[in-house]
């Protein structure tokens, strides 16, 4: 195995693992983003909420779905068949030995653009988590300091 080849198999299992840790912190967050959804909604609809504590909250748990729906679309299966999986699934043994030996440097480019692409929806939704997560307990305080 040449020096390019070494290369090239280590960049590849480096971007896969890249999309790996993305996939599961997209996991863990949402699992955290479904927990808190369904606990802020739990507690808001036992309070008597203030006006301005609706109003917060309400912005605080649309962006929270917003953060869910982010991370459920980086998680949804790419099938256009363009590299990986959905492409070897096409071909026959020999055309896949035939396909690796040739497009592994087209396939790491392929997989870098989607670990990229994953990573920068993952941090929207870090950021919308953040964000709605603010927005609840400012609810919380308004609805405890009784603000009108």
């Amino acid at each position: 195995m040449s020096a390019t080849d070494r290369g090239l198999s280590a960049a590849h299992a480096e971007v896969k693992a890249e999309i790996t840790r993305t996939d599961t912190k997209t996991g863990l967050l949402l699992a955290f983003v479904g927990a808190v959804l369904a606990g802020a909604w739990t507690v808001a609809r036992d309070l008597p909420l203030t006006p301005p504590a609706y109003l917060v909250g309400g912005a605080g748990m649309v962006l929270l779905v917003a953060a869910a729906g982010l991370l459920l679309r980086s998680t949804r299966p790419n099938l256009q068949g363009r590299h990986g999986f959905p492409l070897w699934a096409t071909l026959t043994a020999e055309e896949i030995t035939t396909a690796v030996q040739r497009d592994l440097a087209a396939d790491i480019a392929g997989l870098a653009r989607l670990a990229v692409a994953k990573f920068t929806i993952l941090r929207r939704a870090v950021d919308l988590t953040l964000t709605g997560g603010a927005l609840l307990i400012l609810a919380v305080l308004l609805t405890a300091g009784g603000a009108l």
